[in-house]
């Protein structure tokens, strides 16, 4: 049985055709774009771990040569040499689309291109292990950024898919079995209900034929 009322006429059969056509189509564009977005997603998924192991190491080495300076420096002297900001950066946020999905795109500029612009103090009083430190944790921004870009285009990518995950799932196990279990129904009643008007109609010819007959007689 229909697991909604139907009305058994051949009109609501040629619409539930047309509706069970539709939602097979759109069952397969939203596999399709499924599969596409899990093999995006995968991809991403490496240039992350990538990323991730790139930044680790970048921190690691902006860190001990931070400490090779402060072992060299007063902390005085390295509080005064990093209190006044020279370097102004300019990040800027687009957006691209990915299946439908728009993830942003990071992007920073500097001020000054080279590292004695970047540098907010001067060399005369500062060792070489704070300028090493320094253009170290320049180098990671970069990276960090990018893993920022990364991981945000995993989120939405993931939630997207889910989405999409539930809508194919509802399709397949809901909508469509139901259709089709209605256009079951109605077509087998129009056969019951064609065979009981031929039923009839072979009752009525007979009897026009007998009254006929006697008629003759």
């Amino acid at each position: 049985m229909p697991k909604s009322a139907v009305t058994p006429t051949r009109m609501v059969l040629n619409q539930l055709k047309g509706r069970l056509r539709t939602a097979s189509r759109g069952h397969k564009l939203l596999k399709d774009k499924r599969d596409e977005e899990m093999r995006q997603f995968m991809d991403i998924v490496r240039r992350n771990k990538a990323l991730r192991e790139k930044v680790d190491q970048g921190l690691t080495e902006a860190f001990a040569a931070m400490s090779m300076a402060s072992a060299v420096m007063s902390p005085e002297m390295l509080e005064q040499s990093l209190l006044y900001v020279r370097q102004k950066v300019d990040l800027g946020v687009s957006y691209k689309n990915i299946m439908s999905v728009n993830v942003p795109v990071y992007d920073f500029k500097t001020q000054a291109s080279d590292l004695t612009g970047q540098l907010p103090y001067g060399f005369a009083q500062t060792s070489g292990e704070l300028d090493d430190a320094i253009s170290k944790l320049y180098q990671v921004f970069e990276d960090m950024l990018e893993l920022a870009q990364v991981e945000k285009t995993m989120q939405l990518l993931a939630e997207d898919i889910e989405k999409t995950r539930r809508r194919v799932n509802a399709l397949e196990y809901v909508m469509i079995p139901e259709l089709e279990e209605n256009i079951r129904y109605i077509s087998m009643k129009l056969e019951e209900n064609e065979s009981s008007t031929k039923v009839r109609l072979m009752k009525v010819k007979e009897m026009v034929l007998q009254d006929a007959h006697h008629y003759q007689q």
